[in-house]
């Protein structure tokens, strides 16, 4: 794509969506950090069908603490790896209340220290949260990118540079949930909806 066709891109799909959110269901900082780690390979609505029941129970470091580990996992069952998630939630929770207030840190470095924090987890509670022009590239936007021509690359970190680098400054905080969405209603993975498509006249691959 070049510089002209980017800026078309986000414009369209801010136009018709002004203001996009997040799937996952949360009312809290601390609540989208857990959804977001129990997100991983799994679907946001598999992730919000389990946390329904999970937030009204335990939705604070200290409450999941004292939930514990077993009884954590009878609530989340339902999601893909969800013993690990649940040994990666506890050791989470303990290291928030330890290290840090019992507050989601507001850096990187500090989110990437909880345990089942990575690179893509962090930047969404950096971006979702906090409002920073992080991007997230999970399976929908890497494949949104390479298959467009917006953001070519081998690795979700490749992408994530280059988009960084390529998105106007005016969409950033808002372009990973529009590729996020993008990718998951429109430009499939496996039959790309490209009749529906509003951005088609940017696409390589259109």
């Amino acid at each position: 794509m070049t510089k002209t066709q980017i800026t078309r891109f986000f414009a369209t799909l801010q136009a018709a969506n002004p203001l996009p959110v997040t799937e996952l269901e949360y009312t809290s900082v601390f609540e989208l950090l857990c959804a977001v780690v129990l997100s991983a390979q799994a679907t946001d609505v598999s992730v919000n069908k389990a946390t329904k029941k999970l937030f009204p129970v335990a939705n604070t470091p200290a409450a999941v603490l004292e939930l514990g580990q077993e009884n954590l996992e009878q609530y989340i069952k339902t999601i893909g790896l969800y013993r690990s998630k649940a040994k990666h939630l506890i050791e989470t929770c303990h290291l928030l209340l330890t290290r840090y207030d019992g507050k989601v840190p507001r850096t990187r470095e500090a989110l990437e220290s909880l345990s089942g924090v990575g690179r893509k987890t962090a930047n969404v509670v950096l971006n979702v949260a906090f409002g920073q022009p992080t991007m997230a590239v999970d399976t929908h936007i890497f494949r949104v990118a390479n298959r467009t021509g917006l953001a070519v690359g081998k690795t979700p970190l490749a992408v994530e540079e280059q988009l960084l680098k390529r998105i106007p400054p005016r969409y950033r905080v808002e372009a990973h949930h529009w590729l996020i969405l993008h990718g998951r209603y429109i430009c499939k993975a496996r039959k790309p909806l490209c009749a529906q498509c509003p951005v088609s006249d940017c696409c390589d691959a259109a």
